[in-house]
């Protein structure tokens, strides 16, 4: 053992065997006691080696330093020694220094050493940025104390002055090693020292405290902390040597001992630590890098301006803020409305401001508000965009309150090797791919909520399709869905995976294979397309190879046979038109001049007649578009009469800025178009061009689709178009068909589900009794879809249709 005055190195390594491995029915040490006694020893073996070799104290000039775990405190069974040797330009230092590596080299101990002057110290500090957080770190073991303080002082100070010139550096740096080592949070095998969320992270929190950018870390960063310590000390301990990557087999043992069940307990415990981590350094690094200190001119530059958003909503310092006059206790769709625009626009959302919504932020009442739906389908429908948002809510407590079923399914662990992500990780990507698939659906918004639940019974004890399912139609309740929407939503989670499982593993020529699918699915098409789209969200989001070519058209091959069989899709119906449209087409039909309504406020009402010609809907929702009014739903109706036919539009509609326009302007902007006196496609391209991103990302939008079917009971072909809500989309579509194409509009049906829109038009063509032949069919097809392409290649916050 290691006494007083001993200074044998063969006697700390005895020391270390006897803590790591008790003798004579000692208790095992538990990992914090383990690392405390593995740093006193070894600060007591080295005081007393530089006492030894004469070394002195106080105004000797010279100082024996701890980095790196040893000067953390954080030493784990063989972590290797960081040692700096101080000096004041003293003679003889080398030798001194040798006297002291040696002994720790031939007893096989794993160092790292340095022999610096304060100046070389401050040097190397301003160079080497893994030099620099060592240094941060310094603590004295033996010497001149002094010597350590005064380098200590002199590298923090340093360290303040020239972050500003460092920091890209810096988030450069732990950008790329999250790349390279992967988030411990959903590793199978995770690195716990140098992956997203682990420990190095939480020493670059420390260095970013250090330069007096951030306060230091929130209690759950520390608990954090102390659980990936723990683990690595274990991992240490069963290993025998060094290692930081936990791998599965030594997963359980490592659990046992730190009495966390199984490996899968401990997987679920470390996710939860390293979420915690990872968001702390990624706020970090964004709240860092918004506190740097402004120097020459910038010093002089304004404060940087809130660009607004949405309705209480504004982008500040590059990141998504509440408006100075933005209430979520006044306005109960904030929450959601922040988040939508925070996964649109591709801005995180300011730390500062999800502190504020959780702290303010009250129950949203059941049924929830129409707009905080809507809010909650544009953003599950903003694909890759909504995963770091949905994170940072969760680990705010902001996602909980709004889902409190997700409790169960928070950081719980896969139980197979083909996840890649924890359950509720997996519920978020899986959303994030049906985003893509939308345009597959005539219900998208009953897509992305299915596939953010359909593994919502997980981690409950029993069968997650069954469990599920009641939780999803309590969700649907809670939304204020209708109830045979609810029903939808809760068969899309019962029987998520029956379209798969029976794709690959029943026989697809046995007829009775396709009839027991139509027959559990109630013969309903609906749930059928619901079901194939959701199959390849969850596939994907499963991990790489799951949706494999083979598995595609497998389902592919059981979804066409199964909808063969239910004779396909029902086809929609023209409303009927109410008496304020009817008022209003009497007054058109006397004056020869467009007529508006507008009645409620969100969602609103508005109803537009307007003289028979070309380009009558185009003209409508692009006046509406110009006034900021975002479409839901439109329908069209025409009324003969003695002086002339009369088209009437009804449009439900929500203002994205403060209230409804006056009816009189928009009146007179209809005027304006009929005249000539308004061009609809500059006016849209001028607004098109204020709005849209500064970085459209095309791979966020799902590609525009069109389908068609023949109506034999109104003698109509329908044209059904779905894509993204865009600017002036209704407006851009309208207008291809009814003046390119030549079309006349008989009826249309618009709706708008979040960021999807799935829009019906009843069209007669120039054929017998209104057909289209094929070629023209083709034509129109192109100039459809070039319309729907032609806008901004995101939705916008902004973006009325």
């Amino acid at each position: 053992m290691v006494t007083a005055g001993s200074t044998s190195a063969e006697d700390l390594v005895k020391a270390r065997a006897v803590l790591l491995d008790p003798v004579d029915g000692r208790r095992r040490l538990a990992p914090e006691a383990l690392r405390t006694a593995l740093v006193d020893l070894h600060d007591f073996w080295l005081a007393g080696r530089a006492a030894a070799i004469g070394i002195g104290g106080a105004g000797s000039g010279i100082a024996l330093a701890a980095v790196g775990a040893l000067g953390r405190r954080e030493l784990a069974p063989y972590s290797d020694l960081d040692l700096v040797l101080l000096h004041e330009a003293r003679t003889g230092v080398d030798r001194l220094a040798e006297q002291i590596w040696y002994p720790l080299w031939d007893a096989g101990i794993g160092l790292d050493h340095s022999v610096r002057t304060p100046g070389q110290a401050v040097q190397v500090a301003a160079t080497d940025l893994r030099a620099a957080f060592g240094l941060l770190e310094l603590r004295h073991i033996a010497g001149d104390p002094g010597l350590t303080d005064t380098v200590r002082t002199a590298v923090r100070n340093a360290w303040r002055s020239g972050i500003r010139g460092r920091f890209d550096e810096i988030a450069d740096g732990a950008t790329e090693r999250w790349r390279r080592n992967g988030e411990v949070a959903h590793r199978v095998e995770p690195d716990l020292k140098n992956g997203h969320g682990g420990l190095r992270d939480i020493q670059l929190v420390d260095a970013l405290a250090a330069a007096q950018l951030l306060d230091r870390p929130a209690a759950d960063v520390v608990a954090a902390r102390l659980l990936l310590l723990d683990v690595r000390t274990e991992l240490h301990r069963l290993a025998g040597r060094a290692r930081d990557v936990l791998r599965a087999q030594d997963a359980d043992e490592v659990a046992s001992v730190l009495d966390l069940g199984d490996r899968f307990d401990l997987a679920r415990a470390l996710s939860g630590a390293a979420r915690a981590v990872a968001f702390s350094a990624e706020v970090g690094l964004r709240s860092a890098r918004a506190a740097l200190p402004r120097r020459g001119l910038a010093a002089l530059r304004r404060p940087p301006v809130r660009r607004p958003l949405d309705s209480g909503v504004v982008e500040h310092l590059g990141e998504v803020a509440l408006a100075r006059d933005a209430s979520a206790a006044r306005d109960p769709a904030l929450v959601l409305r922040v988040a939508a625009t925070a996964a649109r626009t591709g801005l995180p959302v300011a730390a500062s401001t999800l502190h504020r919504l959780s702290e303010t932020a009250p129950e949203l009442r059941e049924p929830w508000p129409r707009e905080a739906v809507g809010e909650l389908l544009s953003l599950l429908g903003s694909g890759r965009g909504m995963v770091d948002v949905v994170e940072a809510m969760d680990r705010t407590g902001l996602w909980g309150r709004l889902f409190p079923e997700w409790g169960a399914v928070r950081d719980l662990p896969p139980r197979d090797r083909a996840h890649v992500w924890t359950v509720d990780r997996h519920l978020v990507e899986a959303c994030a791919h049906a985003a893509r698939l939308t345009t597959r659906v005539a219900r998208p918004d009953l897509l992305l909520v299915g596939s953010l639940l359909h593994d919502i019974g997980k981690g409950r004890g029993a069968d997650h399709s069954v469990v599920g399912a009641s939780l999803a139609r309590q969700v649907g309740h809670r939304l204020g869905l209708p109830e045979a929407d609810v029903e939808v939503l809760g068969e899309m989670v019962r029987h998520h995976l029956l379209l798969p499982h029976t794709a690959t593993r029943r026989d697809l020529d046995d007829p009775a294979t396709i009839e027991r699918v139509v027959e559990t699915l109630g013969g309903s098409p609906l749930l059928l397309d619901l079901l194939a789209a959701l199959a390849e969200a969850d596939s994907l989001a499963t991990g790489p190879g799951v949706w494999s070519p083979w598995k595609q058209r497998l389902v592919g091959d059981l979804t066409a046979r199964a909808r063969a069989l239910m004779a396909g899709e029902p086809l929609p119906r023209p409303g009927a038109l109410g008496e304020e449209g009817l008022a209003l087409a009497a007054a058109t039909r006397d004056d020869g001049k467009p007529h508006v309504s507008i009645s409620g406020d969100k969602p609103a009402s508005v109803v537009v007649a307007m003289p028979h010609g070309p380009g009558t809907l185009a003209a409508a929702a692009g006046v509406l578009a110009l006034h900021s009014l975002e479409v839901h739903a439109a329908e069209i109706h025409s009324v003969d009469g003695e002086a002339g036919e009369v088209v009437v539009h009804e449009f439900t509609v929500s203002p994205r800025f403060g209230g409804m326009p006056d009816p009189a302007l928009v009146r007179s902007d209809l005027a304006r178009v009929a005249s000539g006196a308004l061009s609809l496609p500059d006016a849209l391209a001028r607004k098109e061009r204020d709005y849209a991103p500064a970085n459209p990302d095309p791979e966020s939008s799902a590609p525009p689709r069109v389908l068609w079917f023949d109506d034999e009971a109104s003698g109509v072909v329908v044209l059904e178009l779905r894509g993204t809500d865009r600017i002036g989309l209704l407006h851009r579509v309208a207008a291809a068909l009814e003046q390119e194409c030549g079309l006349d509009l008989r009826w249309a049906r618009v709706s708008t589900l979040g960021a999807s829109v799935v829009d019906s038009f009843g069209v007669s063509g120039p054929g017998p009794g209104g057909a289209l032949p094929t070629p023209l069919r083709t034509a129109v097809e192109h100039a459809v879809l070039t319309a729907a392409g032609s806008a901004a290649a995101r939705p916008s916050p902004e973006g009325p249709r």
